[in-house]
């Protein structure tokens, strides 16, 4: 269970940082909880996603 939390902080963490929006006191609780690896992992994988959810979005316009 802990671990899942922990996971849903780091997503959190890296869509604000998307964003570019984020309090500091958000920014000082993230530092103390998240790893590096983790947030570099989770990262690349929404941006991978974003990517893909962007090329499936054009070829959907495309076909229309």
């Amino acid at each position: 269970m802990k671990a899942v939390i922990k996971f849903l902080k780091t997503i959190r963490a890296v869509l604000w940082s998307f964003l570019g929006i984020r309090k500091g006191t958000g920014f000082e609780d993230d530092i103390v909880t998240i790893t590096p690896f983790h947030l570099i992992g989770v990262g690349i994988g929404l941006c991978f996603l974003f990517v893909f959810s962007l090329i499936l979005l054009v070829q959907w316009m495309v076909k229309i």
